[in-house]
């Protein structure tokens, strides 16, 4: 007996394991375990450290051959408790060295060469990539270093300790990159006209890796989509540039007597309180000053406290507004910089954009720690770093523009400034996990889109502009979790799922009000960090008392996808006693009650029956009615109601619909199972189950539902809030979703509705 008792409890350990522990299993096999660096409820641990890296640069611009000189000294301070032999440095720009890593693993077709442009792109050869002149310690000594593709070794004479700093310098330069003919997250723009340059300038310095507890040096080899991880510091960067060209860059302007105008600086002056962007440089002051090559230079200095990065804009192209907005009771001047050719959409909209996304952000994770925040327009480009971004979004030649144009403006504007909070603030390792800036970055920017404009169209946030994606081919799909340069569908992986993962816990999984608190937190703890995946994870449910591991490991840790199916729904009432009520019901025959085909046609076809003809052949059942209350019948009943408590007698009359509805979970995606139902009456009630219903069974399972009226229909997700990839089989009764079909041969056009509307005024003209 007892054997069979152990292997029957055998037995059933493994079923609940079969069924409960793949989905709803925690995370500890997946996740590190906490140490004193990264503690178990997410947060920094006691003896969490990170290392500094201070910068002192010089950088000269030469527009004539489109090149940059650089020499710095950069200051290491080793806060781990290791000793380091060596330190690592990123050298970027090698991407564009001519045998990079990048150049050679990428995948070519001939059908991808559609044009001679796209001939002459290939073609094209650019000397690419840092050239390194020397690197020495503070006293002039050459220090050891190599050099593996975009990485740099530096070995120090002796390994560095712990709470010991070590200065060094390096001298370098390098030829700017034009990207319409090789792209790049930074470059130059030429503008044929007026024979002028933008120029856009980011990883134009050897910086420092991030060394942690997690892996040691981040390393890896950039390749192009991985972007940066670095670690914060103080940077001092003096920028030497043709004398007619203004600057914007990471910190505050060191030096505004010697490199504007009075009236400039009376103007920035007057930006900062102001409520309406301020022009400090107008669109005919920069017309004017493209009108000549200056042959002097200024030097403009910045400076820029504990900021993970530093990037620069010039041209003499610029305009350039400003206005003051209030943070935290912290004074910020938000800035756009954009050419000519950036108008009208630029002097309209993109400062109010920088405001407003600061303000928003603000809200919802760590107050704006810094004095400025700028957006700077070039062609095609969304691309940040501390205080400054580098943003798409132009109208045609004549000024005009489609809504694309202008959506697409605010939207990168909106994501390019948000990025100051994800990751150059809460500074996660963009080259391991994409999805911690973008993903997150992304959210918020839903966010921020929505307090914009109402019913602003966001084109990832809600639920289902993600089933498109979810549904799709498996082989071109990547789990969240999967390193930068791995990924399939980027943008849909690092962009569009996470940020679905967070709106769908944030309306649905945990709330408005524990989400934005436990996401909160989770910024306030990691500001000014590096957190990690497991960080984030273990904030978000010690933060909120919610179990997410489930959550974590079916979205970012699989490719499932939500699609439950209602397959069935069966409606029961209960048995009131009652004879006059019950013997109705239990002999209702609807094959004889109802008109059905045969019946209808053998009322007439059949002129008498042999028992009509013959009295004889009917017997007692024949002659019967069993549908009659007899004596007995009522006295039974009588003898029931006796029994019976008054709440018992009102709970049998009251007339409640049971209804057993089956659910199978075709996707593979657990979700909470969110239902609709309908009454006669036109009312309706919507029933929220959590996604635990599936902890036992997570392919099939039945929930009973009691209503006080009957439901004339049923339908899963009716707000569309879970990502449900197949919404044909949501309904009770079957409702087809309806879909639209695009003509082959339907014609298009480049003209834009504010052409289109020149236009229609230029013919209304001509007929007056």
């Amino acid at each position: 007996m007892f054997k069979t008792q152990l292997l029957l409890s055998v037995l059933i350990l493994t079923a609940i394991t079969a069924f409960g522990q793949t989905k709803f299993a925690q995370l500890d096999i997946e996740l590190p375990t906490p140490n004193e660096y990264r503690n178990a409820s997410g947060g920094p641990g006691h003896n969490y450290y990170q290392q500094k890296a201070d910068y002192k640069i010089q950088i000269t611009l030469d527009d004539e051959k489109q090149r940059i000189y650089g020499e710095e000294t950069i200051t290491y301070t080793n806060n781990s408790p290791d000793h380091l032999e060596y330190l690592w440095l990123q050298l970027d720009q090698n991407l564009f060295e001519g045998n990079s890593d990048a150049r050679m693993i990428s995948v070519d077709k001939m059908e991808d060469f559609r044009s001679l442009n796209d001939v002459k792109r290939k073609l094209f050869e650019f000397d690419g990539g840092f050239k390194v002149e020397l690197v020495q310690n503070t006293s002039g000594q050459n220090l050891k270093y190599y050099i593996n593709k975009t990485m740099m070794r530096i070995d120090p004479e002796k390994p560095l300790g712990p709470k010991q700093s070590i200065s060094f310098k390096i001298k370098w330069w390098y030829n700017v990159n034009n990207r319409d003919f090789i792209g790049g997250r930074s470059g130059m723009e030429y503008f044929p006209k007026e024979d002028n340059y933008l120029y856009t300038i980011a990883q134009f310095f050897p910086r420092m890796c991030v060394y942690n507890d997690v892996e040691g040096w981040q390393n890896k080899q950039f390749l192009g989509r991985g972007e940066f991880t670095l670690p914060f510091g103080d940077y001092h960067v003096s920028i030497t540039v043709p004398e007619d060209h203004i600057v914007g860059a990471t910190g505050e302007l060191q030096n505004a007597n010697a490199v504007l105008t009075e009236k400039q600086r009376s103007r920035l002056k007057q930006a900062l309180n102001a409520t309406e962007p301020v022009m400090i440089v107008n669109q005919a002051e920069a017309e004017e000053a493209e009108k000549n090559k200056a042959k002097k230079t200024k030097t403009w200095i910045f400076k820029a406290t504990n900021v993970r990065d530093f990037a620069f804009a010039t041209s003499r192209k610029f305009i350039w507004d400003a206005m003051g907005i209030t943070i935290g009771g912290k004074s910020i001047l938000a800035m756009s910089y954009y050419p000519k050719e950036g108008n009208p959409l630029w002097e309209q909209y993109s400062t109010k954009l920088v405001a407003h996304t600061l303000k928003v952000y603000s809200k919802h994770t760590i107050d704006y720690p810094y004095p400025v925040a700028i957006s700077v327009h070039s062609k095609q480009i969304g691309m940040e770093y501390p205080m400054i971004s580098f943003n798409g979004g132009r109208p045609a030649e004549d000024g005009t523009y489609s809504k694309e144009t202008k959506y697409g403006m605010w939207g990168v504007i909106i994501h390019e400034v948000g990025h100051n909070f994800f990751p150059m603030i809460i500074n996660s390792d963009e080259r391991q996990w994409s999805w911690m800036d973008e993903g997150l970055n992304t959210f918020m920017q839903y966010v921020t889109e929505q307090e914009w404009e109402r019913n602003y169209p966001s084109r990832r946030g809600p639920a289902h502009l993600i089933t498109d994606y979810m549904r799709g081919d498996p082989k071109f799909i990547s789990p969240i979790m999967t390193n930068s340069e791995s990924i399939f569908q980027f943008g849909n992986n690092a962009y569009g799922k996470p940020a679905t993962a967070l709106n769908i816990l944030r309306e649905t999984i945990m709330g408005r009000d524990l989400f934005d608190h436990a996401f909160k937190i989770y910024c306030e703890r990691w500001k000014f960090k590096h957190p990690t995946p497991a960080d984030f994870f273990r904030t978000m449910e010690d933060a909120s008392a919610v179990d997410l591991d489930w959550f974590w490991r079916g979205w970012f840790y699989t490719t499932e996808f939500v699609d439950i199916s209602l397959d069935g729904v069966k409606n029961f009432e209960l048995n009131t006693q009652n004879p006059a009520l019950e013997k109705e019901l239990e002999n209702y025959n609807p094959y004889v009650q109802e008109n059905y085909i045969s019946n209808m046609r053998n009322q007439k076809g059949i002129e008498k029956t042999f028992n009509e003809a013959d009295s004889k052949i009917d017997d007692f059942y024949a002659k019967s009615d069993p549908r009659k209350v007899d004596a007995l019948d009522k006295a039974e009943y009588e003898k029931v109601q006796e029994r019976l408590s008054e709440e018992d007698k009102a709970l049998l009359n009251s007339n409640k619909q049971f209804y057993e509805i089956t659910f199978s979970n075709l996707g593979g995606l657990v979700s909470p199972i969110i239902i609709q139902a309908k009454f006669e009456d036109g009312t309706f009630q919507d029933i929220y189950i959590p996604a635990e219903i599936w902890k036992m069974d997570d392919v099939t399972l039945s929930k009973v539902f009691i209503f006080n009226q009957k439901v004339i229909s049923f339908r899963l997700d009716p707000y569309l809030e879970t990502a449900d990839c197949d919404l044909d089989n949501n309904s009770w009764p079957a409702v087809v979703q309806p879909t639209r079909f695009q003509l082959f041969n339907q014609q298009k056009t480049n003209e834009n509705p504010m052409q289109r509307q020149k236009r229609v005024e230029e013919l209304e003209k001509s007929r007056k």
